[in-house]
Protein backbone atom coordinates (compact mmCIF):
# COMPACT_ATOMS: atom_id res chain seq x y z
CA UNK A 1 0.00 0.00 0.00
CA UNK A 2 1.31 3.40 -0.90
CA UNK A 3 0.39 6.90 0.19
CA UNK A 4 -0.81 8.92 -2.76
CA UNK A 5 -1.79 12.58 -3.00
CA UNK A 6 -1.44 13.82 -6.58
CA UNK A 7 -2.39 17.37 -5.61
CA UNK A 8 0.18 17.91 -2.82
CA UNK A 9 2.85 19.48 -5.07
CA UNK A 10 0.32 21.64 -6.91
CA UNK A 11 -1.19 22.82 -3.60
CA UNK A 12 2.24 23.64 -2.19
CA UNK A 13 3.21 25.62 -5.30
CA UNK A 14 -0.10 27.50 -5.36
CA UNK A 15 0.14 28.33 -1.66
CA UNK A 16 3.69 29.60 -2.06
CA UNK A 17 2.76 31.75 -5.06
CA UNK A 18 -0.40 33.20 -3.51
CA UNK A 19 1.03 33.58 -0.02
CA UNK A 20 -1.69 31.37 1.49
CA UNK A 21 -0.69 29.40 4.54
CA UNK A 22 -1.15 25.65 4.52
CA UNK A 23 -4.20 24.62 6.50
CA UNK A 24 -6.14 27.85 6.12
CA UNK A 25 -9.91 27.68 6.48
CA UNK A 26 -10.11 27.58 2.69
CA UNK A 27 -7.87 24.54 2.28
CA UNK A 28 -7.24 22.36 5.35
CA UNK A 29 -4.32 20.11 4.58
CA UNK A 30 -3.84 17.88 7.56
CA UNK A 31 -5.52 14.55 8.20
CA UNK A 32 -3.03 12.54 10.29
CA UNK A 33 -3.29 8.81 9.76
CA UNK A 34 -1.67 5.54 10.71
CA UNK A 35 -1.55 2.54 8.39
CA UNK A 36 -0.42 -0.89 9.53
CA UNK A 37 -0.85 -4.57 8.72
CA UNK A 38 -2.27 -7.13 11.15
CA UNK A 39 -2.46 -10.76 10.09
CA UNK A 40 -4.59 -10.83 6.91
CA UNK A 41 -5.66 -7.17 6.71
CA UNK A 42 -4.50 -3.57 6.84
CA UNK A 43 -5.87 -1.01 9.27
CA UNK A 44 -5.98 2.69 8.44
CA UNK A 45 -6.81 5.09 11.29
CA UNK A 46 -7.34 8.78 10.50
CA UNK A 47 -7.81 11.53 13.09
CA UNK A 48 -10.90 13.59 12.28
CA UNK A 49 -12.00 15.26 15.53
CA UNK A 50 -15.07 17.44 15.34
CA UNK A 51 -16.13 16.07 11.97
CA UNK A 52 -19.82 15.44 11.34
CA UNK A 53 -20.01 11.67 10.68
CA UNK A 54 -22.51 12.34 7.88
CA UNK A 55 -19.87 14.33 5.97
CA UNK A 56 -17.37 11.46 5.82
CA UNK A 57 -16.99 9.63 2.50
CA UNK A 58 -14.78 6.61 1.84
CA UNK A 59 -14.54 5.70 -1.84
CA UNK A 60 -12.56 3.08 -3.75
CA UNK A 61 -11.99 3.66 -7.45
CA UNK A 62 -9.43 1.96 -9.69
CA UNK A 63 -7.11 1.00 -6.84
CA UNK A 64 -7.28 4.33 -4.99
CA UNK A 65 -8.92 4.72 -1.58
CA UNK A 66 -10.14 8.30 -1.06
CA UNK A 67 -11.15 9.71 2.34
CA UNK A 68 -13.11 12.97 2.38
CA UNK A 69 -14.59 14.76 5.40
CA UNK A 70 -15.90 18.22 6.19
CA UNK A 71 -15.72 20.33 9.34
CA UNK A 72 -17.96 23.39 9.43
CA UNK A 73 -16.58 26.70 10.65
CA UNK A 74 -17.95 27.84 14.00
CA UNK A 75 -20.42 30.72 14.04
CA UNK A 76 -18.30 33.87 14.09
CA UNK A 77 -20.84 36.68 14.07
CA UNK A 78 -19.89 39.13 16.80
CA UNK A 79 -16.88 37.05 17.85
CA UNK A 80 -13.43 38.54 18.35
CA UNK A 81 -11.01 35.67 17.75
CA UNK A 82 -7.98 35.45 20.02
CA UNK A 83 -6.67 32.21 18.48
CA UNK A 84 -8.13 30.20 15.62
CA UNK A 85 -6.15 26.99 14.98
CA UNK A 86 -8.92 24.47 14.30
CA UNK A 87 -9.26 24.30 10.55
CA UNK A 88 -12.65 24.20 8.90
CA UNK A 89 -13.43 23.02 5.42
CA UNK A 90 -12.96 19.82 3.47
CA UNK A 91 -10.21 17.35 4.30
CA UNK A 92 -9.10 14.81 1.71
CA UNK A 93 -6.57 11.98 1.71
CA UNK A 94 -5.80 9.31 -0.88
CA UNK A 95 -4.04 5.97 -0.56
CA UNK A 96 -3.07 3.69 -3.45
CA UNK A 97 -4.15 0.12 -2.88
CA UNK A 98 -2.08 -2.75 -4.19
CA UNK A 99 -3.46 -5.62 -6.26
CA UNK A 100 -3.49 -7.87 -3.20
CA UNK A 101 -6.42 -6.29 -1.35
CA UNK A 102 -10.08 -7.28 -1.42
CA UNK A 103 -11.77 -3.96 -2.25
CA UNK A 104 -15.25 -5.55 -1.99
CA UNK A 105 -14.79 -6.22 1.75
CA UNK A 106 -13.34 -2.87 2.90
CA UNK A 107 -15.22 -1.63 5.98
CA UNK A 108 -15.14 1.62 7.95
CA UNK A 109 -16.27 2.99 11.32
CA UNK A 110 -16.04 6.39 13.02
CA UNK A 111 -15.70 6.57 16.80
CA UNK A 112 -14.42 9.30 19.13
CA UNK A 113 -13.07 11.37 16.25
CA UNK A 114 -11.14 8.51 14.64
CA UNK A 115 -12.06 7.01 11.27
CA UNK A 116 -10.97 3.35 11.18
CA UNK A 117 -10.86 1.48 7.90
CA UNK A 118 -10.21 -2.25 7.63
CA UNK A 119 -8.72 -3.32 4.30
CA UNK A 120 -8.61 -7.13 3.97
CA UNK A 121 -6.10 -8.97 1.85
CA UNK A 122 -7.49 -10.87 -1.13
CA UNK A 123 -7.45 -14.65 -0.74
CA UNK A 124 -4.91 -14.95 -3.55
CA UNK A 125 -2.53 -12.59 -1.71
CA UNK A 126 -2.62 -14.43 1.62
CA UNK A 127 0.35 -16.62 2.50
CA UNK A 128 -0.38 -20.30 2.18
CA UNK A 129 1.36 -23.58 2.82
CA UNK A 130 2.25 -25.72 -0.19
CA UNK A 131 1.96 -29.48 0.39
CA UNK A 132 5.02 -31.51 -0.49
CA UNK A 133 4.62 -35.05 -1.79
CA UNK A 134 6.79 -37.63 -0.01
CA UNK A 135 7.98 -41.09 -1.02
CA UNK A 136 6.85 -42.83 -4.15
CA UNK A 137 5.53 -40.77 -7.01
CA UNK A 138 2.01 -41.74 -8.05
CA UNK A 139 1.32 -43.13 -11.51
CA UNK A 140 -0.41 -39.88 -12.47
CA UNK A 141 2.62 -37.78 -11.44
CA UNK A 142 4.93 -40.14 -13.39
CA UNK A 143 2.74 -39.69 -16.47
CA UNK A 144 2.82 -35.88 -16.14
CA UNK A 145 6.61 -35.88 -15.62
CA UNK A 146 7.08 -38.18 -18.66
CA UNK A 147 4.87 -35.98 -20.89
CA UNK A 148 6.81 -32.81 -20.04
CA UNK A 149 10.16 -34.32 -21.17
Amino acid sequence: MLRFDPFRDVDSLTSAMLGASSGSDRAPRFMPMDLYKVDDHYVLSADLPGIDPGSIDVDVDRGTLTLTAHRSAPESTGVQWITSERFAGTFRRQVSLGDGVDTERISASYDNGVLSITIPLAERAKPRKVDIAHGDISAEQKSIAHEST
